[in-house]
């Protein structure tokens, strides 16, 4: 495990929290043991924000949470991935020297909005801030009913600290077509900070050299998987959650980016996002 006074030099770098840098460094050695676990290694398949930052692009917010769709031959149930996850708890530990404690490892099963059945995971770790108290944790995000469209790829993990394994950390996770149709479903699902933050900024590094075409049909075959209309301006516009997404701003997005844009910036710059979207594609 890396020393204490690396975290606060990147912490100092980046203008953030200590504690914030830290669990991006255990993110990386969580992540690297799911991968090496035989019974999820090959059926966890990482999205979300986290796999945006950690294995396509820096977009400068640092992420707190795991996200996974899950293959049809993984489970879900509280007692198997208890079990899992102190394996997992065992072989980081031997790796990196990072305490994840069997103590406080929890799985919960809920029925989603979509009337699937997904879980949430809280892992609680001791790591080189070695803080008094109660233990930071991580919050894990598991779904069997989502649509992957893209064969999922292995993914080279991000870890830049002095403990990177050689060979490197890997994880299965969503192509950077898919993360990025996800991201804007997300936003036109649900109109939260990071969903926007995220999206703009992919736009910003990479709108004039993705396939926009594989972005758009990724995107409709989510969109119709979830039940909601192709995003344009006019609905982000008109959807309710526009006050909160600018009142949440810096609640929610503060503490993961050293310094925070003003929340106008990227709501003007979501107009050539939409524009570039819904041009005609031949």
């Amino acid at each position: 495990m890396i020393d204490k006074s690396e975290i606060m030099a990147f912490a100092r770098q980046f203008h953030l929290r200590a504690s914030v840098v830290e669990k991006d460094y255990v993110l990386g050695w969580v992540l690297a043991g799911i991968f090496n676990h035989p019974a999820i290694g090959g059926q966890w398949i990482f999205k979300g924000g986290t796999c945006l930052k950690k294995c396509h692009i820096n977009t400068q917010r640092f992420s707190e949470d795991l996200d996974f769709t899950l293959t049809k031959e993984a489970v879900l149930d509280q007692a198997t991935l208890t079990v899992v996850f102190k394996g997992i708890s065992a072989w980081v530990y031997d790796a990196s020297g990072i305490e994840l404690p069997e103590s406080l490892i929890r799985f919960n099963g809920y029925e989603n909005h979509m009337g699937g059945i997904s879980a949430q995971g809280k892992v609680g770790y001791k790591g080189p801030l070695m803080p008094g108290g109660d233990l930071p944790r991580i919050k894990l995000d598991l779904t069997l009913d989502e649509i992957v469209v893209q064969s999922p790829l292995t993914l080279e993990v991000s870890h830049p600290y002095s403990d990177f394994p050689q060979g490197g950390i890997h994880i299965l996770g969503y192509s950077f077509e898919e993360v990025f149709a996800e991201k804007i479903r997300a936003l036109a699902e649900r109109e939260r900070p990071r969903d926007l933050y995220d999206v703009v900024c992919l736009y910003r590094q990479c709108g004039d050299t993705c396939d926009l075409k594989q972005i758009r049909d990724i995107l409709k075959k989510k969109c119709r998987f979830k039940h909601i209309a192709f995003p344009t301006l006019e609905g982000l516009k008109n959807r309710p959650e526009q006050q909160e997404l600018e009142a949440e701003w810096k609640n929610m997005l503060g503490h993961q980016i050293g310094v925070l844009p003003e929340f106008k910036i990227f709501w003007k710059d979501l107009e050539m996002v939409m524009a570039w979207l819904n041009q005609d594609v031949k």
